[in-house]
């Protein structure tokens, strides 16, 4: 008896011990919402934690991340895309939910699809051939993102049989698909392999096209942002005697950003046990204490330029260039195929697109430049508009975020993140402070 009671009272110190504890809190910052996750630390779980809020299109104007052992201490100050706190307690509830059961590994379902996995070589009409090449084999498109960087396209495209309505499990079937889609893909002058990948895994959309990405070294060409006067900073700079590499990102601020640097750093094996994420008017500044998975920090100069290369890869990928144009019109056959066909025969090139479909609708967001990159015409979009649709295609302005000046003072005040080191004893003081486990931390 004495040995049950024992075992129950160890179960529950487990239990508690490894279940995230999440506090929502309003009424300590008079700016935004204060997200405060504390949980087992282990490799990844930053980064579920940050795609619970940004799956939401949440803004993250700060973060302090805080590692003591095996435990991790997390602040997020968020607010909604207008700038405000967050009010709606559906969302709250959701967000207390999702930290709160991170463990699991909750990801979004895809039951009764088939997922495309495609890369290649990006070209004015690639999107158009991909679609029209899916709706000859019927396919029906459900669901896909593309992104397109340094000359390369990724794209992840849910189908399913547009006869059955079910997912293509036919290996004949799933072979004739690959090998016309690597051809479109490889075209004439591909000088890198094409892939194309047929699976049932469950992945996260954005995250998936990040490894893609990534795989296909679309970091290699990074040398062209030094002449761009948005290009993302990045230093990565050794702390020996505390055993750290510490990395510094500034940038442009936008929707997602903690997201794609938090990615793939995990991606690429590294963990983050310190940060501070700061936001002053519209630029950010991240700062993160990694090490390998095994404990070791940056070893080599080459090392040390990868993780520079890539990490300003990961913020310049989902940059939204060109026009945003958004189709929303009643789903039917070929509907992508046609609408992509009448882009490329103006002249259009698709550099980032995101499909989806609600029952019988189609909702498509698609970014659009003419050839070579540059501005389209606006009488080009608005001839392209006409042969759509004027009603069913609209240009839509990029959403702004919005910044409060209070914050943008307390910003200054405080100071932001440098590529000068801090000391580990004062950035740890900090995220105490911010945590509430101190008074001050001057």
């Amino acid at each position: 008896m004495v040995c049950n009671t024992y075992m129950d009272e160890y179960e529950k110190l487990v239990i508690r011990m490894t279940t995230p504890r999440v506090v929502i809190d309003n009424a300590v910052c008079p700016t935004a919402t204060i997200v405060k996750f504390d949980s087992a630390r282990k490799h990844g779980i930053l980064l579920e934690a940050v795609q619970v809020l940004t799956d939401l299109n949440l803004s993250i104007k700060k973060a302090y991340i805080s590692s003591d052992g095996r435990w991790f201490m997390d602040v997020f100050h968020v607010t909604d895309l207008k700038g405000n706190k967050l009010t709606d307690e559906s969302v709250i509830n959701y967000i207390e939910q999702s930290l709160g059961t991170i463990h699991n590994g909750r990801t979004k379902s895809y039951d009764g699809l088939t997922a495309l996995e495609l890369t290649g070589t990006d070209r004015v009409g690639l999107l158009s051939e991909v679609f029209a090449v899916l709706a000859d084999l019927q396919c029906n498109v459900v669901e896909a993102k593309v992104w397109t960087h340094n000359g390369r396209i990724a794209c992840l495209i849910h189908v399913k049989d547009r006869n059955s309505g079910t997912p293509i499990e036919d290996s004949q079937q799933i072979d004739q698909i690959e090998a016309r889609l690597r051809n479109v893909l490889k075209g004439d002058n591909d000088i890198r392999s094409a892939k194309t990948t047929v699976s049932m895994a469950v992945t996260h959309t954005e995250r998936r096209l990040h490894q893609m990405m990534f795989a296909d070294r679309d970091y290699k060409r990074e040398a062209i942002l030094k002449n761009s006067s948005d290009a993302p900073a990045v230093t990565v700079q050794n702390w020996l005697e505390r055993g750290y590499s510490v990395v510094n990102v500034q940038c442009k601020d936008r929707t997602k950003l903690l997201f794609d640097v938090v990615c793939t750093l995990t991606d690429m094996e590294y963990v983050v046990f310190h940060a501070t994420i700061n936001t002053a008017r519209d630029r950010a500044y991240l700062e993160f204490y990694i090490r390998h998975t095994d404990g070791t920090p940056i070893s080599s100069e080459p090392e040390r330029q990868r993780v520079i290369q890539c990490l300003q890869a990961a913020v310049k990928r989902r940059a939204s260039e060109g026009v945003m144009l958004e189709l929303c019109a009643s789903d039917r056959q070929d509907l992508l195929a046609d609408v992509t066909r009448t882009f490329r025969e103006n002249g259009l090139n698709v550099t980032r697109a995101e499909i989806s479909t609600n029952v019988d609708m189609a909702l498509n967001v698609f970014h659009v430049t003419d050839a070579i990159g540059n501005p389209a015409d606006p009488k080009i979009i608005e001839s392209v508009r006409q042969k759509i649709g004027i009603g069913n295609l609209k240009v839509k302005e990029l959403p702004a975020l919005k910044y409060h000046k209070e914050a943008e003072r307390e910003e200054q005040a405080a100071g932001v993140a440098g590529t000068v080191l801090l000391s580990l004893g004062s950035l740890v003081k900090r995220n105490l402070y911010n945590l509430g486990l101190i008074r001050s931390y001057s």
